[in-house]
């Protein structure tokens, strides 16, 4: 069985998805669960995690109506206003829906350095573990040292790190990126997602090889109890397919025992989201 902890639905529109940039040009158009629907039948994937993909409360409550319509659907990653001083008030709104799972911010393109150690940011993250929700950390390399503080302020909270926290696969750079996600994988607190690597090496000449020392790096640090599959579909259309990404994932961790790779495909999901 396998649980998809990674992927996103959008209407496009060029003003609020002007990240998807020439060279992603293949994925300026929507993508609605009737087209990941289709994708996950051909790979025989049980279940998805959804994540936002825009920073609005709008895009929350959106993809919370399509999950209750979609059996496909398991859970839901949104993102809530953390800094906002009423970020009580708008967790008690969320309080027993079934479908919100976790909740995330797009760290990786804040221009401050030092945001994730904001106080008020802070404060918002400090009150997700009273409501049951995962925080995911959408970060880029650069920004582990800042994570592993901002972590140590919440030794209770639940994280998940997207993207194996997006190291310089492209120039082949494994360094400072091994020894920080090692030194964060040593919170039990932490977990990870194999995902979005593909995108993270030059999108028509990765090669499986490239990718494989990171592989190692992040089946070596988190182990099979605290690593999930996630496609980062539709976003991983621009360097592959979902069938030839899970393929890669599957061949990648094919020496592990038969209950590990069920840990890392599905079990794992199921506890982390509560799912």
């Amino acid at each position: 069985m396998i649980i998809d902890t990674h992927h996103h639905f959008w209407n496009y529109n060029p003003v609020e998805f002007g990240w998807i940039d020439n060279e992603m040009a293949a994925i300026r158009k929507s993508f609605l669960p009737e087209d990941l629907a289709s994708t996950i039948q051909n790979s025989s994937v049980d279940g998805v995690v959804t994540v936002q993909a825009r920073q609005c409360l709008e895009e929350t409550e959106w993809l919370l109506q399509l999950a209750p319509e979609n059996e496909f659907i398991k859970g839901v990653v949104g993102w809530l206003p953390l800094a906002d001083k009423n970020i009580q008030a708008i967790l008690d709104q969320y309080r027993g829906n079934r479908w919100l799972k976790g909740v995330r911010h797009v760290v990786q393109g804040e221009s401050d350095p030092e945001f994730i150690l904001g106080e008020a940011f802070n404060q918002g993250v400090s009150q997700l573990k009273e409501y049951g929700l995962v925080y995911d950390i959408l970060i880029l390399e650069h920004q582990l040292a800042n994570t592993i503080r901002f972590v140590d302020r919440h030794p209770d909270q639940q994280f998940v790190v997207d993207h194996i926290a997006k190291p310089k696969i492209k120039t082949n750079e494994i360094q400072p990126w091994q020894n920080l996600l090692k030194e964060l994988a040593r919170r039990e607190n932490v977990s990870c997602k194999i995902s979005g690597m593909v995108t993270e090496a030059d999108y028509q000449h990765w090669t499986e090889a490239q990718l494989h020392p990171y592989f190692d790096v992040v089946l070596d640090a988190f182990g099979p109890t605290r690593l999930m599959f996630g496609s980062d579909w539709p976003v991983c259309l621009v360097a592959t397919n979902y069938s030839e990404w899970l393929q890669l994932v599957k061949k990648q961790v094919s020496t592990l025992s038969c209950e590990e790779q069920n840990q890392i495909f599905y079990h794992n999901a199921l506890t982390v989201y509560q799912l």
